[in-house]
């Protein structure tokens, strides 16, 4: 005997108007005569190339464009989202709604990218007075604006409503923890190099688009009911050729200084620099292979970059954990009945569709490099000691003295 709550199924909140075909008529035109199979296969194929060709265009303008592109697709991934929710419950009038939304969006990136200025140009801090007083009192600022929204948002609450207004409340604070956070992580992870921004970012993309490729000519067996054009077929020949990739792409960046090192801000020339002498995770080396793969390939030893092998770890990551941020996205549209978060990019969705795996990965090398990778970094002790008051200094550096000279280098 099925129970009342049994016998009727979650429906759902209402769903979101699903937007016309934007597909341009250019390609309408041209693929007229397909199936809407293959015509969807050459509209993605296309697309694809266009966001992959911008992508390269950007890396070559550098890391302050890259910077402010992640804040752009950051900006559009909360408005795509923010903007499901009002769809769904616009009937309601919540009143400030979208306006606490972006208030909100506001507080939170203040408080992030202040405490990235204050990390990565205390030089320029100290030395301007107006920063120097914004970066004391940062936490503060940042606590006051979120205070200010907290009341504003209690003072909007309306009778029979509280409950929808709360849902409302959580869905802008989760929206920001997922976009706004992770988004920041990026930054911090270009600020190590753009290595670790562009491998990541490619290896999720190679593992989309070969993933696609593979599912479409060989999909026979679904991997999971959330996406059910994805398929095992799919999921396997995307793992493994997005190792290789990360493998290759590894090997042809890491010979390059304007990719491997860290993004630092000359204080005497006001101005980013990726100049340095590249690490020894960045020099060639050699590896002694197992006897089994020396008899099979006649190589004793194997010359790598030692972040060719850190790039597997990154690979594996983007292609077997890495779909899970797309399955949770797909979770969330299905809950809301949409197929897509926008009708931006014709073929692929919203900026939010193509970016779903993006955040995980984000998170993960972050994680990583913390873990495995970050060492104490001298320019930023330096920065630290050139703040601190000259008697501060006087004895930090006495104490140093003392310690080399237990340590015998006293004459030095």
């Amino acid at each position: 005997v099925t129970t009342e709550n049994e016998s009727k199924p979650d429906t759902g909140p209402p769903g979101v108007p699903v937007p016309a075909d934007d597909t341009p008529e250019v390609l309408n035109k041209a693929l007229s005569g397909l199936s809407s199979r293959w015509k969807n296969w050459w509209v993605r194929g296309i697309l694809t190339l266009a966001m992959i060709s911008f992508f390269f265009f950007i890396i070559y303008l550098g890391p302050m464009v890259l910077m402010l592109i992640v804040l752009c697709v950051q900006i559009k991934c909360f408005q795509e989202i923010i903007h499901i929710g009002y769809s769904v419950y616009h009937s309601y009038h919540l009143p400030w709604f979208r306006t606490l939304s972006w208030y909100f969006l506001l507080c939170v990136n203040y408080f992030f990218y202040g405490e990235t200025v204050t990390d990565y140009f205390s030089n320029l801090v100290q030395r301007e007075e107006p920063l120097r007083i914004l970066s004391k009192y940062h936490r503060l600022i940042s606590f006051a604006m979120y205070l200010t929204g907290f009341c504003m948002f209690v003072l909007s609450l309306v009778k029979k409503h509280y409950r929808l207004q709360f849902y409302m409340f959580g869905w802008t604070h989760v929206t920001l923890l997922i976009v706004v956070t992770q988004s920041h992580l990026i930054i911090h992870n270009l600020f190590e190099g753009m290595i670790w921004f562009i491998v990541p970012i490619s290896c999720v993309i190679c593992n989309d688009i070969m993933a696609y490729m593979f599912g479409f000519f060989f999909g026979r067996t679904p991997l999971i009911k959330l996406s059910p054009k994805k398929t095992w077929e799919g999921f396997i020949g995307g793992f493994f050729s997005t190792v290789v990739f990360g493998i290759l792409l590894s090997y042809v960046m890491a010979g390059y200084s304007f990719f491997v090192c860290p993004v630092e801000f000359n204080s005497d020339r006001n101005s980013f620099e990726v100049d340095c002498e590249p690490s020894d995770l960045f020099q060639l080396q050699d590896y002694a292979l197992p006897a089994a793969l020396e008899s099979l390939t006649g190589w004793p030893t194997l010359r790598l970059y030692p972040f060719q092998i850190h790039s597997i770890s990154l690979s594996a990551f983007a292609s077997l954990m890495g779909p899970f941020g797309g399955f949770f996205a797909s979770g969330f549209k299905r809950a809301f009945k949409i197929k897509d978060f926008a009708n931006t990019i014709p073929g692929h969705g919203g900026i939010m569709d193509r970016f779903d795996c993006q955040y995980l990965m984000a998170t993960f090398v972050n994680v990583y490099i913390a873990s495995f990778i970050r060492g104490p970094n001298p320019a930023k002790v330096v920065q630290q000691l050139l703040a601190l008051r000259l008697d501060q200094q006087l004895h930090i550096f006495n104490s140093l003295k003392t310690h080399l000279t237990e340590r015998g280098l006293s004459a030095l």
